[in-house]
């Protein structure tokens, strides 16, 4: 674990994309508190990931301030997945795997 140099202000790193257990490990080290505003049982939340954090990386706080940050996207956010969304062009042919397999 880094130990921060102990100045007045801290940069806020960026949580997005950490494991819960790790962004714990980050603001501590760090000098910083962590709220989940989703997640009241922030301390036995392990591996969900951060999707959101206020105030955003990169800009400085007091040693000691509060970071609030969210495991779950808000309704309209995200739209709940990965994957490929854009139409397949040319579409498959008919009989699928069987044609294609035929030389």
């Amino acid at each position: 674990m880094r130990i921060a140099p102990r100045t007045r202000d801290v940069r806020v790193p960026r949580f997005v994309g950490l494991m819960a257990v790790d962004a714990r490990e980050v603001a501590e080290s760090e000098g910083l508190l962590l709220a989940a505003a989703d997640r009241p049982d922030l301390v036995s939340t392990v591996v969900e990931y951060v999707v959101r954090q206020y105030p955003p990386a990169g800009v400085e706080v007091p040693r000691g301030a509060t970071v609030t940050v969210w495991f779950d996207l808000a309704s309209g956010e995200g739209d709940g997945g990965a994957g490929v969304r854009e139409p397949r062009r040319p579409d498959p042919a008919p009989g699928g795997v069987e044609v294609e397999a035929i030389p």
